[in-house]
């Protein structure tokens, strides 16, 4: 969890990402992170059953809802809900989960891991390639 590696390959290999939890309230964390996302070059799929979009992309009511392939899921929600998540992720075959800064949930993710998912947990997906992208890592 939270290897350097891990955070490495996800930056290199992911392209789309699943963000649950995403507002489309632009003062919120999760649209400036899914802004710089997008920026960046991956394709952001909002997660919110409340919105129909968000920065231009179609919103989806659930993880299973997508009718494409997700290869990140990037969370936004209170750690009670991450084990909901995680049993969707490994149903769908995700293969990475990153749950960001406060998001915590370490039985969730262990069993994420367990089932062959990549976790980053409690760290935030701009910061962390912000600074990889700086070469201060």
């Amino acid at each position: 969890m939270n290897e350097p590696e891990l955070i490495r390959r996800i930056f290199r290999d992911v392209k789309t990402i699943a963000v649950v939890g995403l507002t489309d309230s632009p003062g919120r964390a999760s649209f400036g992170v899914s802004k710089y996302m997008q920026r960046h070059g991956y394709k952001i799929v909002p997660v919110n059953p409340t919105v129909t979009e968000i920065l231009g992309e179609k919103a989806y009511p659930s993880l299973e809802a997508i009718p494409f392939p997700v290869e990140l899921v990037n969370v936004f929600r209170a750690p009670r809900y991450v084990a909901g998540i995680v049993d969707d992720a490994i149903r769908l075959k995700i293969p990475y989960l990153w749950l960001q800064d406060g998001v915590i949930d370490r039985e969730a993710a262990a069993k994420a891991e367990s089932a062959g998912i990549g976790v980053v947990m409690d760290d935030c997906f701009y910061r962390e390639h912000a600074r990889l992208m700086s070469g201060r890592r």
